[in-house]
């Protein structure tokens, strides 16, 4: 079940490209956890990802995943998912 709300999810951007974001499939999720636990995800800020990912946002052109967390979506460039290497080990 998703915790953000649609209406806010209406008026999400990305802060930096201004593209509209939409809900992260289970399928990413559960790819990215993967990546997680294997210690291979970075934040475009450059910090490891060690909180495996249960909801996030995906910019419209599915370069990066911004985090949901306690059903606040933290909409912040660097704490970005860049999907790039991600989405290629699909």
């Amino acid at each position: 079940m998703s915790t953000v709300d649609q209406e806010l999810l209406d008026i999400l951007v990305c802060p930096e490209t201004k593209q509209p974001v939409r809900r992260a499939g289970s399928d990413l999720v559960d790819l990215l956890n993967r990546a997680i636990d294997a210690g291979t995800v970075k934040t475009r800020g450059g910090s490891q990802v060690e909180e495996r990912i249960e909801e996030g946002l995906v910019r419209e052109d599915d370069g990066v995943l911004y985090p949901v967390r306690d059903a606040i979506p933290i909409m912040l460039i660097d704490e970005a998912i860049p999907l790039d290497d991600v989405l290629k080990t699909k």
